[in-house]
């Protein structure tokens, strides 16, 4: 009886290590796909949204045009875009960056319904995807963001 004890004993106290080790492996691969998912989304605002519009390329231009909003309007966004691209890679800024940045997509969401019909609405609403789930991840740096404002 004692030989069954003590291998039920060893085999009992393996398996919460390796369920411990599975699930710290599995909340790694989670923040390396969820930073993964920050720079992309980063790289898009920065490169692929806000630069055409702080460098006046004729695309945007053009759109900014048929809204009616003109360039100060252009270069704000563009600014505000490469704004919120930087912050989603400085930790105690990504979730406040993901939160405006999705206010952002909100407003774009908007005008492409009504400015240009609907052609590409789709697309700030699949942009607020990521974004939210980067807000809610990433919320536990807004009580230290909060209290680094508080001390100044």
């Amino acid at each position: 009886m004692s030989e069954t004890t003590a291998s039920v004993a060893p085999a009992a106290s393996v398996a919460p290590a390796a369920s411990t080790g599975s699930l710290s492996g599995r909340r790694r691969a989670a923040r390396v796909t969820l930073r993964s998912v920050q720079v992309l989304l980063a790289l898009f605002y920065g490169i692929a949204s806000a630069l055409p519009k702080l460098i006046a390329h004729p695309s945007a231009v053009e759109s900014f045009d048929k809204i009616g909003w003109g360039s100060g309007a252009m270069y704000t966004i563009g600014a505000l875009e490469l704004a919120g691209a930087i912050a989603l890679l400085i930790p105690v800024l990504q979730s406040v960056a993901a939160i405006a940045l999705s206010a952002l997509m909100v407003g774009a969401f908007i005008v492409q319904l009504t400015a240009f019909h609907g052609q590409n609405a789709a697309t700030p609403l699949i942009l607020m995807v990521p974004l939210a789930l980067i807000a809610w991840a990433r919320r536990g740096h807004n009580a230290e963001l909060l209290r680094l404002v508080r001390r100044r």
